[in-house]
């Protein structure tokens, strides 16, 4: 989505949560390109204000707003950081850890159940509230392929990501009555600077283009344009949605 929205969205902001990585960066600028304010959350200040940077090089406002998703107090300050009307919420943070389940720590499934599943639930319901407040407004999250099947080595990945296509569809069902939208979009692999490393394995690169009926990786971009349109006028009839861009992964 790569036109600007009418000018009655000037005062639209969205908050894209996970901001410096590569999906959340990539969704920022198709959001600021549609033209929407953003509201920049995450962790590294450094890698944010170089993303605000191209944001406001495309003509739109940037907000910058460090935060720890897992503190609930951190996730409000950063909802209320919004200056203009709160129309969307992109929950691009997360992280991955693999490994065989019999030796997975516990430490990194507590690790993927705060970082994919409880910042996810509690920035939902912190922008949901300022916007249940107004005129309604748009919440996706990035899940995963992973969220509808199973791969060797990713069960609490997997398990993470299930319980977000779940929260989505709740919160859908829970939200509708006052105008506010759930949705998740699911990717493939894409080249960003956590799967990178990953890639570097050939026997894994080749089993992930073995299972993608396109025949390849996919990008930040694609999956930016699908968050985009979530976000847009045009999705007002969709919601508790998993839409699929995962190059057919889960198509067979």
């Amino acid at each position: 989505m790569t036109t600007r929205q009418a000018s009655d969205g000037a005062d639209r902001f969205v908050l894209v949560a996970g901001a410096a990585g590569g999906i959340g960066s990539a969704c920022a600028l198709a959001l600021a390109r549609a033209g929407f304010g953003l509201v920049l959350v995450g962790r590294r200040q450094e890698q944010l204000d170089a993303v605000g940077d191209r944001v406001n090089a495309e003509g739109a406002r940037a907000v910058i707003k460090t935060a720890d998703l897992s503190d609930p107090e951190q996730v409000e300050a950063a909802v209320t950081s919004a200056p203009g009307t709160l129309w969307g919420c992109v929950h691009a943070a997360g992280t991955n850890r693999t490994g065989p389940t019999l030796s997975f720590s516990d430490q990194d499934f507590d690790l993927l159940v705060q970082m994919n599943i409880r910042s996810t639930f509690l920035l939902f319901r912190a922008a949901a509230r300022r916007m249940i407040s107004t005129a309604g407004g748009r919440l996706v999250a990035i899940s995963s392929q992973m969220g509808s099947v199973g791969y060797p080595g990713r069960a609490a990945y997997c398990a993470s990501k299930h319980a977000v296509n779940g929260l989505v569809r709740a919160l859908a069902v829970e939200w509708a009555g006052a105008g506010v939208t759930v949705n998740a979009v699911a990717p493939t692999f894409v080249e960003t600077e956590l799967t990178a490393p990953m890639f570097k394995e050939q026997s894994f690169l080749d089993d992930v283009l073995r299972r993608l009926p396109l025949g390849r990786i996919g990008t930040a971009e694609e999956v930016a344009d699908v968050v985009a349109f979530l976000v847009s006028p045009q999705a007002s009839l969709v919601t508790g949605s998993i839409v699929a861009a995962d190059g057919g992964w889960t198509a067979w």
